[in-house]
């Protein structure tokens, strides 16, 4: 089975990233990134969550959450998942060219090819559990 990867948005298979810049329209508010909209997942009803919002980029947004005194939401490891997935049906049902492209990925195996990424990603030995991946690959089946 044909295996696509993905990992930095200006790749041939770049759209697929949380950093492509695609926005979004989530909760009343427009996301500049699926990845701004996710970070600020981790900080839903504070003032962290409209300065992710806010982030000229999608990296930003992603470093604003390794501050020390970022503070996380207690249940965010229960509800990662779910966020990653509105995130994502989001961008893949409000950007029609993307919708197509997902489903025109057919049977083939999206594969987040981050080497530092061990759960979103493959990681470096490809061992990771590529949960980015299944979780497009998951949307593609729904909307087919």
């Amino acid at each position: 089975m044909k295996e696509i990867k993905f990992y930095e948005a200006e790749d041939p298979y770049g759209y697929f990233s949380n950093f492509a810049l695609y926005p979004l329209v989530l909760k009343g508010k427009t996301w500049p990134t699926s990845e701004h909209y996710y970070q600020a997942q981790k900080v839903v009803g504070t003032e962290w969550e409209e300065r992710i919002r806010q982030c000229a980029t999608p990296l930003e947004a992603f470093n604003m959450t390794r501050l020390a005194e970022f503070p996380e939401r207690e249940d965010w490891a229960n509800v990662k998942d779910s966020a990653m997935y509105e995130a994502v049906y989001a961008k893949f049902t409000q950007h029609e060219e993307l919708r197509q492209k997902l489903l025109e990925s057919g049977d083939s195996i999206l594969v987040e090819d981050s080497p530092v990424d061990y759960y979103w990603g493959c990681g470096s030995e490809g061992t990771g559990k590529n949960m980015l991946g299944k979780t497009l690959m998951r949307i593609r089946k729904e909307l087919g």
